[in-house]
C-alpha cells in the first residue's frame, strides 16, 4: 500500500461519506469508491460499514486505520529527518496559535513564509491560549498569548494594551459587561483590574465565545468589553475608551512564539523562527 491510501483512509474516517471525501481531497467518488475496494480486497477484509450516519469503521477497519496513522506519523518524520540531513527547508511545520493572533497577524507572516519557503508545509491549529498551551508538545511552535512556556525558547512577538470600550459614556451609568472566552491570564488581568480600577459599575456579564462577537455586540450598543488595542484601531477613535491601569501602568498581553526543546535543529522550524523575528524586527 502507498501512504496516499493510508491517507485515503484517514480521509474517509473524518469525513464519514465518500461524497464529503471527494469534495475535500479533489477526487472523484468512483475513483475513491475503487480505491477502497482494492484496499479492502488486498488486506483481506472490510474496513467500513454503510450506515445511515455514513462511514463506521469496523473492527477489523479500526485496526487498519490505527496502523495508518502510525505509517502516516512514521513519514512525517522520516521527511523531517532526510530535510534536516540534507539542511533542506522542506517538510511539515507545525504550529498552534492563540485565536486573535491567527486571525490577525499569522496569515501575513504565514504567506510571506510560504512564498519564501514553497516546500514547507503548514500544519495550524488555533485555539484559545491556554488550549495551545495544554497541546504544545503536539506542534513545532507555539504561539499564545500570557505568559510563554515553560522550558521552551520563547521569541517575544507583541505587547498589547488592554481598553474598555462601550458606545455610552464609560463610568457614567451601570452598564453590562461582554465578556468572551479566553484562557486564566486574561481572567487574572480581569479581575485584578476590577477590584483595583476606577470603580466601573457592572450590571451583568453577558458571556460569548469570541472577541469578535464581544466587539460587535458592543459597537451595537449592548454593553460594554475589554479587548486589546492590536484589533480595535478604528474602534478607539469611534466608542468611548478608557486604558486599563493597574498601579500607574498599563495592562497589557504579551504574545510569544515558543519553540520546543529542540526544535531549531529542523530546518523549517529554524527558518520560520528567523521569519517572524524579522517580522517582528520591522
Amino acid at each position: 500500500m502507498k501512504i496516499d491510501d493510508y491517507q485515503l483512509l484517514i480521509d474517509l474516517n473524518q469525513n464519514r461519506t465518500i461524497r464529503k471525501t471527494a469534495k475535500s481531497i479533489l477526487i472523484s467518488q468512483p475513483a475513491i469508491t475503487q480505491r477502497l475496494k482494492y484496499i479492502e480486497e488486498h488486506l483481506g477484509g472490510q474496513i467500513f460499514l454503510r450506515t445511515s450516519k455514513g462511514l463506521l469503521p469496523t473492527p477489523f477497519g479500526e485496526v487498519v486505520l490505527t496502523h495508518a496513522e502510525h505509517m502516516l506519523e512514521q513519514e512525517a518524520v522520516l521527511k523531517e529527518k532526510l530535510a534536516q540531513v540534507e539542511g533542506k527547508v522542506g517538510g511539515t511545520l507545525s504550529i498552534g496559535a492563540s485565536s486573535l493572533y491567527s486571525q490577525h497577524f499569522l496569515p501575513n507572516v504565514l504567506q510571506s513564509f510560504t512564498t519564501a519557503f514553497p516546500d514547507v508545509t503548514i500544519d495550524l491549529v488555533t485555539g484559545v491560549s491556554e488550549e495551545i498551551r495544554q497541546a504544545s508538545s503536539s506542534f513545532h511552535i507555539a504561539i499564545v498569548r500570557g505568559d510563554p512556556i515553560e522550558d521552551y525558547e520563547s521569541i517575544h512577538l507583541l505587547s498589547d494594551p488592554l481598553f474598555l470600550l462601550d458606545t455610552a459614556d464609560i463610568g457614567k451609568e451601570e452598564r453590562p459587561l461582554i465578556e468572551f472566552k479566553s484562557d486564566p491570564g486574561f481572567q487574572k488581568l480581569m479581575e485584578a483590574w476590577m477590584v483595583t480600577g476606577p470603580g466601573i459599575l457592572v450590571k451583568r456579564s453577558i458571556k460569548v465565545d469570541h472577541f469578535e462577537t464581544a466587539k460587535q455586540m458592543m459597537k451595537r450598543g449592548l454593553g460594554m468589553t475589554v479587548l486589546p488595542e492590536s484589533i480595535i484601531k478604528e474602534e478607539k477613535e469611534a466608542y468611548s475608551c478608557l486604558p486599563l491601569v493597574k498601579e500607574g501602568r498599563a495592562i497589557v498581553r504579551e504574545t510569544w512564539a515558543c519553540v520546543k526543546p529542540g526544535g531549531r535543529s529542523l530546518p523549517q522550524v529554524e527558518a520560520f523562527v528567523e521569519h517572524i523575528q524579522n517580522e517582528v524586527s520591522e
